[in-house]
């Protein structure tokens, strides 16, 4: 079983090995900001910061970032982002209310054109069978429109690569929601 999930991880590292090195999402995404001339906000809670670091590797990001949190703690959702406490003791903080609630909250708080928000379970601990790990809920979304997207990905993967493909994906459904919205 250790040797297949050696060969898993290694596997998800090739097939994403040239988008690492290009950075074709961060760059296609920052494009499109910078040609709308649009401000976005993260708030990034099981990636700890990885989506922030991704899209402020693009040279002039300066541009299109207009803050960013690491809302790791449920304190810092209610605190920073308005989130209701007891919206996170009924449904839980990973979920697809609080992802949506936390893009909300930036928009209704903070003077920004777009909103993200991440929050699941990178493991190895803390999965359950309704909730386990690789689980994250991505939420997306400006004045007009907000929206939140459930994702799994292998529970195998390291603690590592499981954010970074928490970060992919919410990269990926950036650009989507971008291409859906605005001038490309």
């Amino acid at each position: 079983m250790r040797i297949k999930n050696l060969l898993s991880n290694t596997s998800f590292l090739t097939k994403n090995l040239i988008d690492i090195i290009l950075m074709s999402k961060e760059k296609e995404v920052a494009k499109i900001l910078i040609k709308n001339n649009l401000k976005i906000m993260i708030s990034e809670s099981c990636t700890g910061g990885l989506l922030s670091s991704r899209l402020t590797d693009i040279s002039g990001s300066s541009s299109y970032i207009y803050k960013n949190f690491i809302t790791y703690a449920n304190e810092a959702k209610e605190e920073l982002l308005d989130i209701n406490h007891s919206l996170i003791e009924e449904k839980g903080v990973v979920s697809s209310e609080v992802a949506l609630e936390m893009v909300q909250g930036m928009l209704k708080k903070y003077d920004c054109d777009i909103a993200i928000s991440t929050t699941g379970i990178a493991g190895p601990l803390g999965g359950s069978s309704e909730k386990p790990v690789g689980l994250v809920y991505i939420g997306i979304g400006n004045k007009d429109c907000q929206k939140s997207y459930k994702y799994m990905v292998s529970q195998y993967l390291n603690r590592r690569l499981m954010k970074y493909a928490f970060s992919n994906k919410a990269l990926e459904l950036l650009l989507q929601f971008l291409k859906e919205n605005y001038k490309i």
